[in-house]
């Protein structure tokens, strides 16, 4: 998992480009996003996901400089119902999640997904899912989400 700022010259929020792929072959991308990071309340953000058009053409770009450079906002396509909405949990812990059953996906079966995230300082654990119409599991991990330690360089 790779996550890099993007458009840090934009004033409204935090914009991040996300690129995942298996260890084994990071060339082939397997998912990339846009989070849009807004502070709803004192305590409470919204991480909004937007996908691209051809992604693939950017894989890698998290290693340069200014990744996404060629894209703009208004090029992005919103995951309607698909925000992580993060919560303060302490100092350096956020908790959050999709709401019901509103990220609607046709991946593998399902009529919808869920994300549950916590983020702290240096760690960041995801878990993806997705249902079918009666609410069976049809994708995704079973017993707990996916663990990222930040690496540093």
């Amino acid at each position: 998992l790779h996550i890099k700022q993007i458009w840090k010259d934009n004033s409204n929020g935090n914009w991040f480009y996300v690129e995942q792929a298996m260890a084994t072959d990071q060339a082939k991308p397997y998912r990339q996003r846009v989070y849009h990071i807004t502070q709803v309340s004192k305590d409470t953000f919204e991480s909004a996901v937007y996908t691209f058009k051809k992604p693939l053409r950017f894989a890698g770009d998290w290693k340069n400089e200014t990744p996404l450079a060629n894209l703009t906002p208004d090029s992005l396509e919103t995951r309607k119902g698909c925000s992580v909405f993060l919560v303060r949990k302490d100092k350096n812990t956020y908790v959050g999640s999709t709401h019901e059953k509103d990220c609607s996906s046709d991946l593998r079966g399902a009529k919808y997904a869920s994300s549950k995230v916590t983020l702290t300082k240096n760690s960041l654990l995801s878990w993806d899912q997705g249902f079918d119409a009666e609410g069976k599991q049809v994708w995704g991990a079973t017993k707990g989400g996916y663990s990222f330690i930040k690496e540093t360089k």
